[in-house]
């Protein structure tokens, strides 16, 4: 395949100016740009929603509201906040009306619940908690010192609060001294152990992206883009409204992602972009086959995840004209993007000189980075997986690889690797392994360690394992993902020592795990042992159950799959 170096660098060239435009120090904030975008486009449609179509003047109105509002309760410049609300209108319109008085908003996934839930505000730093009313029965009464409930058709108090608000601007000197390398949003994001972690994402961030990403998907303000995913995912909440607010364009806002009726909203909205992830892709592949498959507006997709099967059928099928697949995370200093369309790949690096991303050998054995005689880290040659790494410049003046990092220090540090190419050089550790073809076309491979990716949700196998523990006569979990062939990710497994394996009760374990973890994070299949494999240093063995996966016709001890539908574990035997 021929490689469109002209193409790519212009292209590269656009994504850059525009994304680098932005300065720590400057004093246009994201506040700014939706005020503005208000101004300029009053009465363009910003949000579908159901049968809703909001204006950009009615959302930021609603944005004002909240920022009068939350300021009554005390709320100033500096503080932080924490969202969990579904997916809907006011979710945009609370974080603006936060950010229009300086205040940080912690997005909370909507999954999490008990001591999860506790760790993500703990994390953030704050004791106040804004829910939509659909999300009350995560909180507990005593989580928050202030909770504002947000009601889902019923009004509630603080509805009727804002009912009596002003909707006019709030004074610009609320949020005096705020600058663009501020924090706009913390964003819970799992490492590769332990609980979420809170990255921090800026002013500065959120306004690069959106407009680097909409002037490489060349959206314009007549665009309507599908937001599939939940807006508290660093794909949904900044990519897709950032690029929005850019352009002017709108916003196909959906509770959730649904592939049966993907397809018929698309056309009855008149989306043209989409912002997806692999899994979605796949779930569109499989539905049965209609006369109206080509029969959409849908021009073009960004996300990550699709592998090359999946792209062929999609791309095939359905007709659309250009798919940009890329590799990034909420909290990276890097990303690569594909844009002019090499299969299954996430993106390339034609230009070094103009890059911060390097590819450096990792052995999965020892857990080390290689080094050479000098102690440098050595790049991977073509063919050969290792850890995607982005250099973080000296450059306080600039948003050029600025790595903003979490809300703790030593995660923050933790992330970074020193020494790699040089003495006294920092780079930011991405923790995914990736692949180059001779073409220096990119791919991704695996997450590095115990974490795996299921749902397009990162899991660690240490925090599903302290879940578990609670489990009556439960004496060790030994948590992996396996593969599932058809599926994007890696599924869950856990290896069970039970005192008593005879009366294992599979529907109290999945009453259990259920009350415990997010969906996406209780493990799909189990298996029962007798005695967990352990190293000479007491750790888990991993490598053999993975190789074994979940094949009852392999394995001799009894083994299950989730069944949401009649909410158990079902047995697993063979045909």
């Amino acid at each position: 395949m021929a490689i469109a170096r002209t193409v790519t660098q212009e292209t590269l060239d656009r994504l850059s100016a525009a994304t680098l435009r932005h300065t720590p120090a400057q004093r246009y904030t994201v506040a700014d740009r939706f005020e503005e975008v208000a101004v300029a486009h009053a009465n363009r449609t910003f949000i579908l929603f159901e049968d809703r179509r909001i204006t950009y003047a009615e959302i930021n109105a609603e944005a004002n509201r909240v920022a009068h509002a939350v300021f009554q309760t005390g709320l100033r410049k500096g503080d932080v906040a924490a969202l969990l609300m579904h997916n809907r209108p006011e979710f945009i319109a609370t974080w603006a009306g936060l950010a229009k008085i300086g205040v940080t908003t912690a997005l909370i996934n909507t999954q999490l619940r008990g001591q999860a839930l506790r760790h993500a505000l703990a994390t953030a730093g704050t004791r106040t908690l804004i829910a939509g009313s659909e999300c009350l029965e995560n909180v507990d009464h005593d989580l928050a010192d202030t909770l504002l409930v947000r009601g889902d058709g019923n009004p509630t108090d603080f509805d009727a609060t804002l009912a009596r608000m002003p909707t006019d601007d709030p004074d610009p000197a609320l949020r005096a001294d705020l600058v663009a390398g501020d924090d706009l949003f913390y964003v819970s994001t799992s490492g590769t152990t332990g609980l979420p972690k809170a990255a921090r994402l800026s002013h500065m961030r959120f306004l690069g992206v959106g407009d680097g990403m909409s002037a490489v998907a060349g959206y314009e303000a007549d665009d309507v883009i599908a937001c599939t995913l939940p807006l508290y995912h660093g794909a949904a909440g900044m990519v897709v409204v950032s690029c929005a607010l850019a352009r002017g364009g709108a916003i196909a806002l959906h509770r959730r992602f649904s592939a049966s009726r993907f397809w018929d909203d698309a056309r009855r909205l008149g989306v043209t972009g989409w912002q997806y992830i692999g899994e979605m892709c796949r779930y569109l592949v499989n539905q049965p086959p209609t006369p109206r498959d080509r029969d959409h507006r849908l021009r073009v997709m960004m996300g990550a995840g699709l592998g090359p099967t999946v792209w062929t059928a999609f791309q095939e099928r359905f007709g659309v004209p250009r798919i940009l697949e890329g590799w990034s995370s909420t909290e990276a200093n890097t990303s690569l993007i594909n844009v002019d369309g090499r299969i299954g790949s996430c993106g390339r690096i034609p230009f070094r000189e103009r890059h911060n991303g390097r590819l450096i050998r990792w052995d999965a054995e020892t857990e080390t980075h290689p080094r050479d005689a000098a102690g440098f880290c050595i790049e991977c040659a073509a063919g050969e997986a290792g850890e995607f790494v982005g250099m973080i410049p000296s450059l306080p003046n600039s948003g050029a690889g600025r790595f903003e990092g979490y809300t703790s220090a030593e995660d923050t540090e933790r992330k970074i690797l020193r020494g790699v190419f040089q003495a006294g050089d920092a780079w930011y550790r991405s923790g995914d392994l990736l692949t180059r073809d001779d073409d220096d076309y990119f791919y991704f491979v695996d997450r590095i360690g115990d974490t795996f990716r299921w749902k397009s949700e990162n899991v660690s196998t240490q925090e599903v394992a302290d879940a578990l523990a609670g489990f009556p006569g439960l004496e060790s979990a030994n948590v992996y993902g396996v593969v599932v062939p058809g599926s994007e990710g890696r599924a869950g497994m856990a290896s069970l020592v039970l005192a008593a394996p005879d009366a294992f009760d599979p529907r109290a374990f999945y009453e259990f795990t259920t009350a415990r973890l997010p969906s996406y994070a209780a493990p799909v299949y189990l298996r029962l042992v007798r005695q967990a494999d352990v190293t000479t240093t007491f750790k888990l063995r991993k490598v053999d159950l993975q190789r074994d996966g979940y094949d009852p016709s392999r394995i001799a001890d009894p083994l299950y799959v989730r069944d949401d539908h009649t909410r158990t574990y079902a047995r697993l035997v063979s045909d």
